[in-house]
């Protein structure tokens, strides 16, 4: 322990970077529980923030002389923060410019097989329509999916409806309205509740501008693990890995995308792509984080595009602010099925034991349901699930 002798400002000093230590070695070890608690999962998002803290209190912890301490502690304290940077780091590291793309670049020069699109949370209460509509209208993509709207912001992008004539839209005034427009043709467009009755989400096919390819296309916003929204991430876990079941029985080009509450980097994302199959045109190129807008420091990626084997990236940018909470991201694609085997070598695999998670999560995932919807009506108020 510090000499209690020492300055006070000294002592405020060693205090503070041990507390901060400890705090990053916490929210290291707490999302390997795999609870699905939300003060636990909530972990699973400020990786970067928690390797930045982490190395603070190294610097800190080497210039206090932790190392030097009787009784070892401080430095069993640097050992076990730099494990957590390590640790941390690799987890990052996919997300950089520094390991191979997992979706290749396009290298193709027709037009006719590419699709664009774009992912925009507008932030129900946010009230600059006009600014996230000229954002929308710049970046030009084929297909738009646009969350957090209700009726106002419908009135707000319905101009895009001259552009994008196909449209599938479902306005909520509770955060989860989406609107959905496409300058290409669709087909069979539904608006489907897979689990939440107040949680839509998008299934339908767009026709590319070759005229014959038929791509699927997903679109979810999950509701996040968070006090106010739900108590686990129990629902967004088998939202998502519902949809990665479904993807795995058929063998058509795809795109799943949307706000989905979760980071590329948790376990529920890299078993929803190990089961689906599906890739992530994240790895290798950057993080591109979507949310906090406001806050520069506290950025994480939740908006995302996940695509088949299928499909090469063309270009993939953040756009711009638009008064949201989150950056809308815009990607666009091109069809090269000639590359698709190459490719699938990036596919992860899933075994029979992210087979049997997946099923178990999925089942969770209704009970919880049923339980909230036996709760409610009830008229009982909203018990603590069990994680």
């Amino acid at each position: 322990m510090p000499d209690l002798d020492e300055p006070l400002w000294l002592l405020i000093a060693h205090s503070l970077a041990f507390l901060l230590g400890v705090t990053s070695l916490v929210a290291t070890v707490l999302p390997l529980l795999r609870q699905t608690a939300w003060w636990i999962r909530v972990f699973d998002f400020p990786r970067l923030q928690i390797v930045a803290v982490a190395l603070l209190c190294i610097v800190a912890g080497l210039l206090l002389g932790w190392h030097q301490l009787e009784g070892n502690w401080g430095l069993v304290l640097l050992a076990a923060l730099a494990v957590s940077v390590i640790y941390q780091a690799i987890r990052i590291l996919p997300y950089t410019p520094l390991v191979s793309k997992q979706v290749g670049d396009s290298t193709l020069k027709d037009g006719k097989r590419h699709l664009s699109l774009a992912v925009m949370n507008v932030l129900q209460f946010n009230k600059q329509g006009a600014k996230a509509l000229a954002a929308l209208q710049e970046s030009d993509p084929d297909v738009i999916m646009a969350v957090e709207t209700d009726e106002w912001w419908y009135g707000q992008l319905k101009p895009l409806e001259k552009t994008h004539p196909y449209t599938c839209h479902e306005p909520l005034d509770n955060t989860y309205g989406l609107l959905f427009f496409s300058r290409l043709p669709l087909r069979n467009c539904q608006i489907k509740y897979l689990l939440d009755d107040d949680v839509p989400s998008l299934h339908t096919h767009v026709q590319l501008p070759d005229g014959k390819t038929w791509v699927r296309l997903f679109g979810l916003h999950p509701k996040p693990p968070a006090p106010a929204e739900s108590k686990t991430s129990t629902k967004r876990d088998a939202e998502l890995l519902l949809v990665g079941k479904e993807i795995e029985e058929q063998e058509e080009p795809t795109i799943v995308f949307g706000d989905m509450n979760d980071v590329a980097w948790s376990h529920t994302s890299e078993l929803f792509r190990r089961i689906s199959g599906l890739l992530d045109p994240r790895v290798g190129r950057g993080l591109l984080p979507t949310f906090h807008a406001d806050y520069s420091l506290l950025r994480w990626p939740l908006d995302h595009v996940f695509v088949s084997p299928d499909f090469k990236v063309d270009d993939m940018e953040r756009l711009p602010y638009v008064g949201s909470d989150h950056f809308p991201i815009y990607i666009k694609l091109s069809y090269e099925p000639h590359d698709k085997q190459e490719q699938e070598e990036n596919q992860e695999q899933a075994d029979a034991e992210d087979h049997q998670e997946a099923n178990e999560k999925i089942r969770e995932g209704f009970e919880e349901e049923t339980e909230e919807e036996l709760e409610e009506a009830n008229g009982k108020p909203e018990k603590e699930l069990a994680t």
